[in-house]
């Protein structure tokens, strides 16, 4: 089981919004939140907090005006945008910006994650990565020999072990129905960053 929330662009951006407020001391009231995000009335700031609040992303202290406040482990929620997809087979081209934001627990990853992948293929079961599979990545430029990257080759993404030759890199698969993907010496070749977990919905 894990932390898993889909919310909107604007709803995370009001969670945003309140988190930093609390965290400042200074938890906004509907006409504030209302007013900072264009809405007509508080009626619609209110259902905002309301989904929140069910969600357990916020708290609400009852009787008070301002009685926003972040749960126990509100430290450890993070708000990750899912960018795009992934190939675990033969690399395809990536989606550009995002229209979905999920907010997990970082204790889910081995490292902080910055975005989410979706996987498409079957080149990585051996991993433990299925297709439908959304991994977070950790952006770095850099990654040793052996570790799970996601690399950007020739304007197609794909995620692999990264193995250096005297001969050069190649990226591994961890399904033998797939051959390795030797890069090319004049290939535009790029470490996007590491793979540090998944999540996968039943």
């Amino acid at each position: 089981m894990y932390t898993m929330i889909s919310l909107s662009p604007q709803r995370a951006a009001i969670l945003e919004f309140l988190r930093e407020r609390i965290a400042a001391g200074a938890p906004p009231s509907l006409a504030e939140i209302a007013e900072a995000f264009g809405f007509a009335s508080r009626n619609a700031a209110q259902k905002h907090v309301q989904a929140l609040v069910a969600a357990g992303l916020i708290e609400l202290q009852t009787g008070q005006k301002r009685g926003l406040r972040l749960p126990g482990q509100g430290d450890r929620i993070t708000a990750l945008p899912v960018l795009g997809r992934v190939a675990a087979g033969v690399p395809i081209g990536a989606d550009i910006g995002s229209d979905r934001v999920l907010w997990l627990d970082r204790s889910l990853f081995s490292l902080r994650p910055d975005y989410l992948l979706r996987v498409e293929g079957d080149s990585m079961i051996d991993d433990g990565i299925l297709d439908g599979d959304l991994v977070g990545v950790h952006r770095s430029r850099e990654a040793r020999d052996g570790q799970i990257v996601v690399a950007r080759l020739d304007d197609a993404i794909t995620i692999k072990r990264l193995e250096h030759r005297p001969a050069g890199v190649r990226l591994l698969p961890r399904n033998r129905a797939h051959a390795p993907i030797v890069v090319a010496a004049d290939a535009d070749f790029s470490i996007e960053g590491l793979y540090c977990g998944l999540l996968r919905q039943g």
